[in-house]
């Protein structure tokens, strides 16, 4: 379980140096956590030889076995809605659901961690993971999460996170000096920090903006290639309270609420990258600036139980694409893949546990 961190900012006194290490060192928790989501399986880390259950251990040796639940963003909720299409996409990419009309959306919102019974104010970061499937058959699946980058940008970074993040034997928590250890020799993870210092945990999965962080390539008919990064902004959420409720579920309860009294909506956008820009890199922003596309509005019309909607079983594997969208080189995608299935190998084989488990 992580720790909830103070927030910082406006009308906050600075940190004192020592705050920010020990503060650091909590966020390297979530950053683990987050991490764990992004195994390495190809073997190209010749020294390790590296394979999912070997990763998928270590993850369960940080968050804990949970049978039957995901093992990272294991807490969570399930939505069903449609996407809307404004047509403005079609020029760039022949993928059906960008064609104007409406295609069928099946969603999850979660939490970054590997306890389902994790308060939901102990990290600030959510994330929603999304299924569009087109009339002919053919899927989108896509993860995005409230921060807007990831900390770092290959699975050999990833691991070594990973492991300054496991838990010390002898005091359940990570070892004082590893986190700070890592970022120190890792600078790519500053955006990253400069985010989360000033991240809070919102009282809403319904307010927050979502981020695909990685990018990809959308085609269009002639063959033409333009890479891009999408992401939701919602239209219309009256915004929550400046703090969360002190109450361990009360996410799940404010989105039930807010949709029996109506839809929910998020714009789609895709931003398209520019000559130059980090095609390949998760831990690094494009320039402000570039040209955004309303690509159309997603609705959610109601929430599903996770242990028993239509979400459950769904493996959000993000290189699972139609034609038209294409994955780029980013090394952890394929580390996404590979980890997702072996996540859902493990916890479909332990579904029947699930109605037998007992609340801690």
């Amino acid at each position: 379980m992580v720790d909830q961190l103070p927030p910082v900012g406006p009308g906050k006194p600075p940190l004192r140096p020592v705050s920010v290490m020990l503060r650091l060192a909590g966020i390297g928790v979530v950053v683990a956590v987050i991490a764990g989501a992004f195994y390495y399986v190809n073997g190209t880390l010749d020294s390790q030889r590296l394979r999912p259950k070997t990763l998928v251990k270590a993850l369960e040796h940080n968050n804990g076995v949970f049978a039957g639940y995901r093992r990272n963003h294991a807490k969570g909720i399930c939505v069903v809605g449609y996407f809307e299409s404004s047509g403005n996409a079609h020029g760039l990419s022949r993928a059906q659901v960008f064609e104007t009309g409406r295609t069928p959306v099946v969603g999850r919102f979660a939490l970054p961690s590997g306890n389902p019974y994790a308060p939901d104010s102990s990290v600030p970061i959510r994330s929603l993971a999304l299924r569009f499937t087109e009339a002919n058959g053919q899927q989108w699946r896509t993860g995005m999460n409230s921060m807007p980058v990831f900390a770092v940008g290959t699975p050999e970074a990833f691991y070594q996170m990973l492991q300054a993040g496991a838990p010390d034997p002898a005091t359940g928590k990570p070892k004082p000096g590893a986190m700070p250890g890592f970022f120190a020799a890792h600078p790519e993870t500053a955006p990253f920090l400069q985010w989360v210092k000033t991240a809070k945990p919102s009282a809403s999965f319904a307010t927050e903006s979502y981020n695909g962080i990685n990018a990809f390539y959308l085609v269009n008919g002639a063959g033409q290639r333009q890479a891009v990064r999408w992401g939701v902004v919602p239209q219309g959420q009256d915004a929550p309270g400046a703090t969360a409720p002190d109450n361990a579920d009360y996410l799940e309860q404010d989105l039930t609420r807010r949709l029996a009294a109506g839809p929910l909506k998020w714009q789609f956008n895709l931003t398209l990258a520019e000559a130059g820009d980090p095609v390949n890199d998760a831990s690094k922003a494009w320039p402000a600036g570039r040209k955004v596309i309303n690509a159309g509005t997603l609705v959610l019309l109601q929430a599903e139980q996770q242990n028993s909607g239509e979400c459950r079983d769904i493996n959000y594997d993000p290189l699972i694409l139609p034609s038209g969208i294409e994955g780029s080189d980013d090394p952890l995608l394929a580390a996404r893949s590979a980890a997702y299935a072996s996540s859902y190998l493990r916890r479909t084989s332990e579904v029947d546990q699930l109605s037998q488990e007992k609340r801690p």
